[in-house]
């Protein structure tokens, strides 16, 4: 009775092992998507604070640390990083420019460019998973299999997926900040809007796109051989 007995208990011991072993994956991969979002919050605090003050919206790095956050996390954590990001303004927490918090910020000039980070990840994210989706039928992985130096055209194609979604992530950013200037700013008129809130700051993001897409590039190949973050 005793041998029948161990006989039909062992086999549950792999079952359970292997459940112990996914429940373990699991919390080490919820860790790792806490510690993600926790360091993109932080990189656009800091990029929020390197501020030139124009007036009415200042320049700031914050469109940068937005298509670099929602290119790497894609389109789950990067606008999850964004909106607790904004939460933590919204609280008063010093991260907005110049190290400024709280409803005022969220409900000035600024506030509709801010929401507008929360789509602009999402469409980094979209186009960062469109090129992780190219890149698996090539080499081991996503970005990184974009930046892994793969020969012919399928490099320039991935670099431009890239470039075009970073380029809709700048006009979502616009679309919803413009508008809301306007109200706040302006007395309705779209084109001030258009003229003291967009004009003057194009040919900065153009530059920041470049550096968008090769800071993708420089954090593919830092994962180079790897599964990609959290496409």
């Amino acid at each position: 009775m005793h041998e029948d007995h161990e006989l039909v208990a062992a086999p549950g011991a792999p079952g359970a092992s292997a459940r112990r072993l996914f429940s373990d994956l699991r919390r080490r991969r919820a860790v790792l998507m806490l510690g993600l979002v926790a360091a993109a919050i932080s990189l656009l605090a800091a990029s929020s604070w390197l501020s030139v003050p124009f007036y009415p919206v200042p320049l700031t790095m914050q469109t940068l640390a937005v298509l670099v956050v929602g290119g790497l996390l894609g389109p789950r954590l990067g606008p999850a990083a964004v909106i607790g990001y904004l939460a933590l303004g919204l609280a008063g927490a010093p991260v907005f420019h110049n190290g400024f918090g709280g409803p005022a910020v969220m409900f000035g000039p600024t506030g509709g460019y801010l929401v507008g980070f929360v789509p602009a990840a999402f469409l980094m994210g979209l186009f960062g998973r469109r090129v992780c989706v190219r890149g698996s039928t090539r080499s081991a992985c996503s970005v990184s299999s974009w930046a892994s130096g793969s020969p012919g055209d399928a490099g320039l194609k991935d670099t431009a997926l890239l470039a075009g979604g970073a380029l809709l992530a700048e006009m979502a950013i616009y679309a919803a900040g413009v508008p809301w200037l306007a109200v706040v700013c302006t007395g309705g008129d779209l084109g001030r809007a258009l003229a003291v809130g967009a004009v003057p700051y194009l040919l900065g993001d153009i530059l920041k796109v470049a550096v968008a897409v090769g800071a993708l590039h420089l954090g593919a190949t830092a994962v180079r051989g790897r599964k990609p973050f959290l496409f």
